[in-house]
C-alpha cells in the first residue's frame, strides 16, 4: 500500500491545539508537510496566494485541510463555503476538526461540502489516536487526486 506524502494545512486559532497536533503527527511518524494558519482569513489568503503567501514555496497546494469551525475574522463555516464553491479548490478534501459536537454544526458542515467531521478529543492520547486514524485513512487507504489533476 502506497503512503501519500501531501501537504496538510491546519486552520486553527488555538496555539496549543496546533502544537499538540504537530506532536501527534510526529508521534505517529506521519512525515507529511504540516502547515498552519490561524484563522479563516489566513486560510483563504494561503489558498489564493495573497498577502504573506504570494510565493509558491510559502503556500504549496494542500492535499488535505484540517479545519476548525470557530475562528476569528472568517470562521470555518464561511471558509468551507468559499473553498467548496471554488472550482479550483473544491477537490481539496476538508476534514472539519473542531470542539463542537452540535448536530447543527455537523449537518451544516456536510451541507457545505466537508469530507469528514471530527470532534476534537480532549486528551493528547485521544488526539494521537485520531491523527493515527486520519493518517491511515487519508494517506494509505483513500486515493487522492494528483496536485496537477486536481486543479
Amino acid at each position: 500500500m502506497k503512503v501519500q506524502a501531501i501537504t496538510i494545512l491546519m486552520a486553527d486559532d488555538d496555539e496549543e491545539d496546533r502544537l499538540l497536533t504537530r506532536k501527534a503527527f510526529e508521534l505517529n511518524r506521519l512525515g507529511n508537510d504540516l502547515r498552519f494558519v490561524e484563522d479563516g482569513e489566513d486560510l483563504l489568503d494561503y489558498l489564493y496566494h495573497r498577502g504573506k503567501y504570494t510565493a509558491p514555496a510559502d503556500s504549496p497546494r494542500p492535499g488535505l485541510i484540517l479545519l476548525d469551525l470557530n475562528m476569528p475574522k472568517v470562521d470555518g463555516r464561511e471558509a468551507l463555503e468559499v473553498i467548496k464553491r471554488d472550482a479550483d479548490l473544491r477537490s481539496i478534501p476538508v476534514v472539519v476538526m473542531t470542539t463542537s459536537g452540535a448536530d447543527q454544526d455537523i449537518a451544516r458542515s456536510y451541507q457545505l461540502g466537508a469530507n469528514s467531521y471530527v470532534t476534537k478529543p480532549v486528551t493528547f492520547e485521544s488526539l494521537a489516536q485520531v491523527i493515527k486514524a486520519l493518517g491511515t485513512y487519508w494517506f494509505e487507504i483513500v486515493a487522492l487526486p494528483d496536485r496537477e489533476d486536481a486543479r
